[in-house]
């Protein structure tokens, strides 16, 4: 019995690393925004593209991925969006100009669709009993790659200002963000390489006719059936679901009347998971906490606590979610989420900002800002007014600069209230809605229309992380931290009051039994 469990558990391991890259990508690229917007003088819109082109690719990707997944199958698919991330990873990391390094990020958000084909695999792989577990190592495997990318940017920010003499030579003072990039490569090599070890998925078999490779996988798998049941079972739910019969038909049944409540219950999830703005404090993780003044060090040692913190927490998601179930975890969540957003809301609200002399001899000193003397003991009532002052005597570039340190100097602010906030709103995202997410999609939908349903609600939570990273910068600058926490709140408490009368419990069902309490007859 021992060995049977460790198959399992191999090959979600290996499936969800490709969700551990993901996250890398996703918060390398954090600590190289200010490097990479001084190196080629971007604006708020241009950083906001650099970040999101990847979240905006895997919009273009999930639309064919179902069709891919179903034709291929599952473990193709994989393989061929690992290579995908090794092309993008080494491209973005010689990238000359900041042109190609967004082409060779987009390139690299096609292969984002690992987290629906990682979840929709695990889904189909495993014994109902443990499939919540098994399913939320691709959100444990997302924030490890994040809180790796923290610890990576933080360690390769104090080599840059060491004075040892390989960290020269190796150019890791002058090329800092292309070491933070390339740090990738390597692990996208490695999991192209474990993927060519894992079986097909035994549904997808199924679906294909291939039923004696099927059931040897199933007999591998501990499956609460034998595999002659198993394999019975599913080919019902085929049979009886004329929208396995094609892509087409698989896509015009989620229209149908019969799976009305499991769209609005996915549809519900994919919008507020991202609505909420995980993405814009885990994409800007340094941008985020220098907006408290703690400066660009600091920062990035904030960004590697809430990396540790949601690794931490996600593993208390895998503990519970088979135990206490879905529904609990997902309704506390969403309420603890939204109270703490608020709580940054009021945080912001609050903060008055304003330079003194004495600093703003400093900041010319060290950065050779001229042009804003006439600001020194003025006090600032938003932080929109002060970077509006700011902007008005001086470039871009020279913002870009030297903005850490003045909202180090300026910003008078709880930062207490704010920081608890932020870290409340980490641990009720990772025990609630990060994990509960890829769980849900995997289940709800019957077998023949999962492949084409997964994509779909993955495309649309995409679509929302697109925009969230797409104009958090311009949003920051133009609208305020106080008004995008408060919008950021307000997501929550909607999702909560959609999600409360509509969310069945789902633990510890098979995904049939699922199907006949959502699926309408």
């Amino acid at each position: 019995m021992k060995s049977v469990s460790h198959s399992v558990y191999f090959c979600a391991m290996v499936v969800a690393f490709g969700a551990f890259i993901l996250g890398l990508d996703a918060a390398l690229i954090s600590g190289t925004i200010k490097y990479v917007s001084k190196e080629f003088s971007l604006s708020d819109m241009e950083v906001g593209a650099m970040v999101s082109a990847p979240g905006l690719a895997v919009l273009f990707a999930l639309m064919i991925t179902g069709y891919i997944c179903d034709q291929i199958g599952r473990k193709k698919t994989l393989i061929g969006i690992s290579f995908i991330y090794i092309f993008s990873a080494i491209t973005s990391t010689f990238a000359p100009n900041y042109e190609t390094l967004v082409v060779a990020r987009f390139v690299g958000g096609f292969a984002f669709t690992s987290l629906s084909v990682a979840a929709m695999y695990i889904g189909e792989i495993a014994p109902s009993k443990i499939r919540g577990k098994l399913v939320s190592i691709v959100q444990v495997s997302i924030v490890v790659g994040f809180s790796a990318a923290y610890f990576i940017n933080y360690g390769i920010l104090m080599l840059s200002q060491s004075d040892l003499t390989w960290v020269s030579s190796l150019a890791i003072d002058t090329q800092t963000w292309r070491w933070m990039l390339g740090v990738e490569i390597i692990p996208a090599i490695i999991w192209f390489a474990l993927l060519f070890k894992i079986p097909k998925s035994p549904r997808w078999l199924i679906m294909k006719g291939q039923e004696a490779e099927a059931k040897e996988i199933i007999a591998n798998f501990d499956h609460d059936l034998s595999p002659e049941e198993e394999v019975a079972q599913v080919k019902h739910s085929l049979e009886i679901d004329p929208a396995s019969k094609s892509f087409i038909a698989s896509f015009k049944a989620l229209f149908s009347t019969k799976l009305r409540k499991a769209v609005i219950v996915a549809l519900t999830i994919a919008i507020v998971q991202q609505a909420t703005g995980i993405n814009a404090i885990l994409f800007y993780a340094p941008t985020v906490f220098e907006q408290i003044g703690v400066g660009t060090d600091a920062a990035f040692l904030n960004a590697v606590v809430v990396g540790v913190v949601g690794v931490a927490f996600t593993i208390v998601a895998i503990l519970l979610i088979d135990k206490v179930g879905r529904r609990p975890l997902l309704m506390s969540g969403l309420i603890l989420a939204s109270i703490s957003l608020f709580v940054c809301h009021i945080g912001f609200k609050q903060a008055t900002y304003q330079l003194t002399s004495e600093q703003i001899i400093e900041v010319k000193n060290e950065h050779g800002i001229e042009g804003i003397s006439h600001m020194a003991d003025i006090t600032f009532e938003t932080d929109i007014e002060f970077k509006a002052a700011l902007r008005k005597n001086m470039s871009e570039s020279e913002l870009r600069a030297a903005e850490s340190i003045l909202l180090q100097n300026a910003t008078n602010i709880n930062v207490a209230v704010v920081m608890t906030g932020i870290m409340l709103f980490i641990i009720a995202f990772h025990y609630s809605l990060g994990p509960i997410l890829w769980v849900l999609f995997s289940e709800i939908f019957p077998t023949g229309v999962r492949g084409v349903a997964i994509p779909v609600f993955a495309f649309i939570s995409s679509m929302v992380s697109y925009f969230v990273q797409q104009f958090f910068p311009w949003l920051l600058n133009n609208v305020g931290a106080a008004d995008v926490f408060m919008f950021y709140a307000v997501s929550g408490v909607v999702g909560f009051i959609c999600l409360y009368k509509l969310l069945p419990e789902t633990k510890h069902k098979t995904i049939e039994e699922i199907e006949a309490q959502l699926v309408a007859n």
